[in-house]
């Protein structure tokens, strides 16, 4: 799945790619952002809000041949997010740098970040989440209830609660402490006002729980 909309990223986290769970990169981003992992993103690497996302192209991905290559060409086809590519641009994969530049710029009309290895991969990654949610939060406003929901999220034992209603994982927690703020709020929501944060399928489940 890799359609607007299809993955719905909570307010300052990055969805990773499963593939990623215990790499270094997926370690210095530990600790630095909030990082969820989930399977079933596809092509995917790093969500980083509901537009935006990164595909990561290794220096072991460069010297295998020509299969990112397909992979960003399909991503561009079937998507309307936005794609990031981050390229791991070492003394090895150099020679492939100015063809896959050529590929990402002109011919994909995408946005190409070069790096030189997978820690700076995890500091620019964190970087754009930092902006991502600067922007967010202009939205909303200095919101205080905002503030308020965000600082129950840091409270294991409720995001745990959560998480054990039928149907809701990591995300799903998530999304729905930072709407209704508390078990009570959640408990007293609509299905109608469930739907719109965890949508048709998943809302009526969680009501009858």
């Amino acid at each position: 799945p890799v359609t607007a909309g299809s993955i719905v990223v909570p307010y300052g986290h990055v969805i990773g790619n499963e593939k990623w769970r215990g790499s270094e990169i997926a370690q210095r981003l530990q600790g630095k952002i909030r990082l969820i992992f989930e399977d079933g993103l596809g092509l995917v690497d790093f969500h980083l809000s509901n537009r935006t996302c990164i595909l990561f192209i290794s220096e072991a991905d460069l010297v295998a041949g020509d299969e990112f290559k397909r992979r960003l060409v399909r991503f561009r086809n079937a998507s309307s997010l936005r794609g990031i590519v981050i390229v791991e641009r070492s003394q090895i994969s150099d020679q492939y740098f100015l063809a896959v530049q050529k590929l990402v710029v002109l011919e994909l009309g995408m946005v190409l970040l070069p790096v030189a290895n997978q820690g700076e991969a995890s500091q620019l990654i964190t970087q754009l989440v930092s902006f991502y949610v600067r922007e967010q939060s202009k939205d909303h406003n200095s919101n205080p209830f905002i503030r308020k929901q965000c600082s129950q999220l840091a409270e294991p034992s409720v995001f745990r609660t959560v998480q054990q209603i039928p149907g809701v994982g990591k995300t799903k927690a998530l999304l729905l402490l930072q709407r209704f703020g508390s078990i009570h709020g959640l408990c007293n929501a609509s299905v109608k006002e469930l739907e719109l944060v965890v949508g048709q399928t998943a809302a009526p489940q969680i009501y009858s729980f």
